[in-house]
């Protein structure tokens, strides 16, 4: 039996103390700047992103220029992956596919065979059933990659080279668009029209100092691949341009289709972009089915190649307008689509660009490319007249030339003294081929000199010369615009403008919700929930342990309804968004923010021109209009201003002349309510004074009608206005023991 050998300790790892904080600074940056950089925001020269460019140049490689046979996204995926971008072949996949997606992509850049997914949201086929081939859009990207346009840098494992940008001949960032979201930074720019952004561009470089204002009568907005509708206004879409942040409204293209005996549909012929048309059909549907859309009466997909989704209306008599602003405001017919010019600048620097500012980096980055060309161009232009020079001499002498190739052991100094060459000139007329001696024509030889001079002339003058380098750039932009004009196919303008219609609103929100009767029931302990109908009896109704019934009241499905609480704050709610009778209902803090320590005071269905009046704990209260007190978020609004412990405690309507006030003193005080003042928000005047007690309740009622209240069995009881002379005062007054009045110090008023 062999000898276990036991193999010697590993020599002990040296560790280096580091501060937690400062371990994670640096590698959180270090992410945060390789998502930054690497994967999220497009470069502003090319609008690319690094797995697209390489995407494009791997294809470049494998000669897929338009018009070649194609090739399997699984080959040019493994090239890809293997030489450029080696975060695997999933991710490079779905970059391919949404490249050839025309209906995720304005101008698609890769021209796909097989099954790349449709609108409907269905996946692509795998990269093994799929074949690719780049388009003349990527061409232009490309074009002059080869004549050292661009930088290029070594690749992950050095082993080969890419390019740091695309040459960019296309306005690829604007006309593509791009989604992206870095590390505490996203990107989310729309597609446009190429040959609006070109005249945009050609006005740019006659007058550079033109700000986006400007340019926005050549760019009307974004151009989506399925077309659509914004409904922006001209001043926001300006500022979105100017600024670089806004969004845009896109809603569906629809018309109205005449059927027979008068009954019509609804159909949609575009959607806005990257709505998927099969969740946005799921959705009308699931909607039909919970009755939330009492207008539609069926929808189906008729679609083939083209989007035509058909909705029919419930009756004949609806009107085709709100039908579609209720499917407008409850599903993705409308989508608002950010935009966001977040980009690196020159590839480094991420900033938030304007419309301006993005065509200025690609008109710079044209430029620099040209004048990269055009030295490459002269560079082979000088080396070629150098190497006829050679020639010349060669053709002049050429008896000599061959007799020293002969005879001389090592001919090349030779040929250098006797004919005063230069090494390149001397390595030319060596490596020459017996064959080519039958070229080597005088005048061919001077002819190509003579045009090569006049190229390279010209060459220089362009480098020389700015407004020279300018104007080939405003033809190559021009280029492309003819290119991808108006009455091309590709071209053509998909997305069009409007102004939203207006209509009544009340209409509209009553066509998106049922109108039925409904019991809203308040727990002590602040649960909510409706009951169908209007409910009388509550006795059988169910409370969780230790809470009990703490008020109801009637309303409808479709009211607004309004809350005020101890912290002095109203909140309005929508009566369909509360839960319904089963069960004990939520929490109302499920639906408003209401702070921990606050509770309610009063909750009843909202209308308009009433008056409230207010009133705290301490006997301060002022007169407040309802319209002040709507709440347009879930925090509501502060009104009565109030400081712990103080809190509001009684709210009533201003139906009558005269107030009177209760204390939990069992004291009185009635004054006539002239004396309080009508406020927007505010902490009041002195309603009742105190000195062993608080606020305990606040009515209003007519002086010559006298007061009534309800006692403890529910019964009416009422005082004239001769019986309440003792208690007649002014307001801040202490008043008097209210003797016959209620004991639980409550009127019993509520707000119906």
């Amino acid at each position: 039996m062999g000898k276990r050998v036991i193999p010697p300790d590993p020599e002990p790892m040296e560790v280096h103390d580091v501060a937690l904080r400062e371990a994670l600074e640096e590698r959180y940056l270090a992410y945060a700047l390789s998502t930054i950089m690497h994967r999220a925001l497009p470069d502003a020269r090319d609008g690319m992103k690094p797995v697209h460019r390489r995407i494009l140049y791997g294809m470049r490689l494998l000669r897929l220029d338009p018009g070649t046979p194609f090739k399997k996204s699984a080959k040019i995926v493994g090239d890809v992956m293997g030489s450029f971008h080696p975060h695997g072949d999933q991710s490079i996949y779905d970059a391919l596919v949404r490249l050839a997606q025309d209906f995720a992509s304005r101008y698609p850049l890769v021209d796909g065979q097989g099954n790349f997914g449709n609108i409907d949201g269905d996946n692509p086929a795998a990269y093994r059933y799929t074949e690719a081939r780049m388009t003349e859009v990527a061409r232009l990207l490309l074009d002059g990659i080869d004549e050292d346009a661009v930088e290029f840098r070594p690749n992950y494992d050095g082993q080969t080279r890419e390019p740091v940008v695309l040459p960019g001949g296309f306005p690829n960032l604007l006309a593509n668009g791009a989604q992206g979201i870095a590390v505490g930074m996203a990107t989310s720019i729309p597609p446009h029209n190429a040959a609006e952004l070109c005249e945009a561009a050609l006005h740019l470089i006659e007058k550079p100092a033109t700000k986006t204002r400007g340019l926005l009568k050549y760019v009307k907005g974004p151009d989506f691949p399925t077309g659509g509708v914004v409904v922006d206004d001209h001043a926001s879409i300006a500022e979105a341009y100017n600024t670089g942040r806004g969004g845009f409204r896109v809603r569906a293209r629809w018309e109205k289709e005449e059927g027979a005996r008068g009954a019509w549909n609804i159909v949609v012929t575009e959607i806005p972009w990257l709505v998927q048309k099969s969740r946005l059909i799921e959705r009308i549907a699931e909607l039909l089915n919970e009755k939330k859309l009492l207008l539609v009466g069926d929808i189906r997909d008729e679609s083939a190649e083209d989007v035509r989704i058909v909705i029919e209306p419930k009756s004949r008599n609806v009107d085709p307008e709100v039908l579609m602003e209720t499917l407008f405001k409850q599903t993705e017919l409308e989508s608002r689509i950010p935009l966001n010019l977040n980009v690196l600048v020159k590839g480094r620097v991420p900033k938030v660009l304007g419309l301006a500012e993005c065509l200025r980096e690609w008109l710079d980055h044209l430029r620099d490319v040209l004048l990269r060309r055009a030295k490459f161009r002269r560079a082979q232009i000088e080396h070629r007249l150098e190497v006829l020079g050679g020639y010349l001499i060669a053709y002049l002498n050429l008896d000599k030339v061959i007799k020293i190739i002969r005879t001389e052991d090592e001919p090349k100094p030779v040929l250098i003294k006797a004919f005063k060459l230069t090494d390149l000139q001397a390595d030319s007329i060596l490596n020459m081929r017996l064959r080519n001696l039958r070229k080597l024509e005088e005048m061919e030889i001077r002819g190509e000199d003579k045009a090569l001079r006049t190229e390279l002339r010209g060459l220089k003058a362009l480098v020389a010369s700015e407004a020279e380098q300018w104007k080939k750039v405003g033809e190559q932009v021009r280029k492309v615009r003819d290119l991808f004009g108006p009455k091309t196919p590709l071209g053509k303008r998909r997305t069009q403008f409007a102004d939203a219609p207006e209509h009544d609103l009340a209409a509209i929100e009553e066509a998106l919700i049922e109108r039925e009767p409904i019991t809203v029931v308040v727990s002590d302990k602040g649960w909510v929930r409706t009951l169908k109908g209007h409910v009388e009896d509550l006795s059988t109704l169910a409370f969780k342990t230790d809470d009990s019934l703490g008020f109801s009241f009637f309303a409808e499905s479709t009211s607004k309804l309004t809350l005020f609480a101890t912290n002095g704050r109203f909140y309005t709610l929508d009566a369909q968004k509360l839960p319904g009778g089963r069960g004990h209902g939520d929490p109302i803090r499920m639906t408003i923010d209401l702070e921990g320590d606050a509770n309610i005071v009063s909750m009843f269905v909202a209308k308009e021109g009433r008056k409230f009046l207010v009133a705290s704990k301490d006997g301060q209260g002022f007169i407040v209009n309802e319209d002040d007190c709507v709440a347009n978020t879930r925090k509501g609004k502060q009104v009565l201003n109030v400081t712990p412990p103080n809190e509001a405690a009684a709210i009533t309507t201003v139906d009558g002349d005269t107030l009177a006030v209760l204390g939990t003193n069992h004291k009185m005080v009635i004054f006539g309510i002239d004396q309080v003042p009508e406020m927007a928000r505010g902490r009041g005047v002195r309603l009742q004074k105190y000195s062993g007690g608080t606020l305990s309740d606040v009515t209003t009622f007519v002086a010559k009608e006298g007061i009534t209240w309800k006692d403890s069995a529910g019964r009416e009881q009422s005082l004239s206005w001769k019986d309440l002379a003792p208690w007649r005062g002014n307001r801040a007054d202490a008043g008097r023991l209210a003797q016959g009045l209620p004991k639980s110090n409550k009127f019993g008023k509520t707000i119906t």
